[in-house]
Formats: structure tokens, C-alpha cells, sequence
């Protein structure tokens, strides 16, 4: 099936134009939220969280390449950056604390996409992102709501509620995306397993937003050499 008008556009314009249309998407949802009477901040980030980190699944479908994601990643950082200072993305930043999470969110997409994109293993740098992008937004959005059991991690405080969520998630994140590429098998759910596990470790500690790098690095890089030592 052909869409016309669409055959004479370049392949690479196609596939930058459906990713660029999806994270418009997302902030146009985000702004409206923001504007709306009732606003809250958390809940503004956690649709930027993860609507825009889902735009790994069509980078890795369309086969887009390194080069772009590359710089795509740069230029986020480079705003997110400058929205620390003046009101680019309002209500995005806007956590309470001291925060460079959304910088670090940007950084990881270059960086897990320079790596796997290289290797030819894309999954993993999918599995990482959407580690992040699921557990952790599922995580805080629940124990902020429902967090009655709470622990402290170097000062940043979290609950137990929070962090199950998050390891049930990563478990499910990271089961259907191996699922998908590599099949059912052993490797699946146990790799699954420890991923989940050490991802939570991983966001336990979000000094200065430190986990929105951690946890996407940390989890495409657990995944990826356990699979290296227990190969199919």
C-alpha cells in the first residue's frame, strides 16, 4: 500500500519527518496540560518522559541513521540545557529540586544510539531507553501518589511502592523487547530479571538527576553482555 503524494519524498526525509511529528505531538500535549487550570508539574514531565522516549522504537523501525539520532540527541541537550536558564520548556523542568534529568535524558539517546547503532544491535539501545522512559516514569508517578513506605538514598528520598513499580515495569520493557528480537527463549526472562533488578538500583540514586543517565546506560549495557555470556 503506497500513500499518495509520498513516493517521491527521500526515504531519510520520511523517516525524520514521521520522528519529528511524534515528539511535536507529545509537546503539543504537554503545553496543553501545562496551560490548563488544574496544571501539575509532574504530571507535564512524565508525558514528555514518555511520550517522547517511545521515539526510540520508530528510530530503531525505520532504520534511521546514527548520524541523525546523534544530532538530534545534541540539540536536545543543548536546549535542555538552555531551558535551565531561560523559559524555553516550561513546566518540563520544573521538579522542585536541583535537577539536570531531562539534560541527562537527552545525552543518553546520542549515546546509546552512537553505541548499538555501531554494533548493529539496536534493540539494546531501545531496551535502555524505554527502561527509563516506562519504569521510571511509572515509578515516580505512583510513589508520588501512593508512596506511604518511604527510604532515603543520599538524600534523595524515594518509597517502596515507587520502586517495585519501577521493577515491574523494567521486567516488562525489557521482556518485550528482547521477546521481540531474539525470541523465547531462557535468556529472555532472566536477562529481564537482572535488568529490572539492577535498573532500580539505578534509580534509587538520582542525585542531581544522575538515574536518567544511569538507568538507560547501566540497562542497555547489562543486557547486552549478558547476552554476550550466555549467547543463543
Amino acid at each position: 500500500m503506497t500513500i499518495p503524494g509520498l513516493e517521491s519524498i527521500p526515504p531519510l526525509w520520511l523517516q525524520i519527518a514521521i520522528a519529528a511529528v511524534w515528539v511535536l505531538f507529545i509537546l503539543a500535549i504537554a503545553w496543553g496540560v501545562n496551560r490548563s487550570a488544574n496544571k501539575e508539574p509532574e504530571i507535564v514531565r512524565k508525558i514528555v518522559h514518555i511520550g517522547t522516549g517511545n521515539v526510540i522504537l520508530l528510530a530503531w523501525w525505520l532504520n534511521i541513521p546514527a548520524s541523525i539520532g546523534i544530532t538530534a540527541s545534541i540539540l536536545a541537550s543543548a536546549i535542555t540545557l538552555l531551558s535551565y536558564r531561560l523559559p524555553i520548556l516550561p513546566g518540563i523542568n520544573s521538579v522542585g529540586r536541583q535537577s539536570l534529568g531531562t539534560f541527562f535524558y537527552s545525552l543518553s539517546f546520542g549515546i546509546l544510539i552512537g553505541c548499538f547503532w555501531y554494533l548493529q544491535q539496536p534493540q539494546y539501545a531501545a531496551l535502555g531507553i524505554l527502561v527509563m522512559t516506562w519504569g521510571d516514569g511509572f515509578a515516580a508517578l505512583i510513589g508520588q501518589r501512593f508512596g506511604q513506605h518511604k527510604y532515603k538514598v543520599f538524600g534523595s528520598q524515594k518509597s517502596w511502592e515507587g520502586s517495585l513499580t519501577m521493577t515491574l515495569v523494567s521486567y516488562l520493557v525489557s521482556s518485550f523487547v528482547l521477546l521481540g528480537s531474539q525470541g523465547n527463549i531462557w535468556q529472555t526472562w532472566v536477562v529481564s530479571l537482572l535488568v529490572a533488578v539492577v535498573a532500580t538500583g539505578l534509580e534509587a540514586f538520582s542525585f542531581l538527576g544522575i538515574d536518567n543517565l544511569t538507568v538507560p546506560l547501566g540497562s542497555a549495557a547489562l543486557a547486552f553482555m549478558l547476552m554476550q555470556l550466555f549467547p543463543i
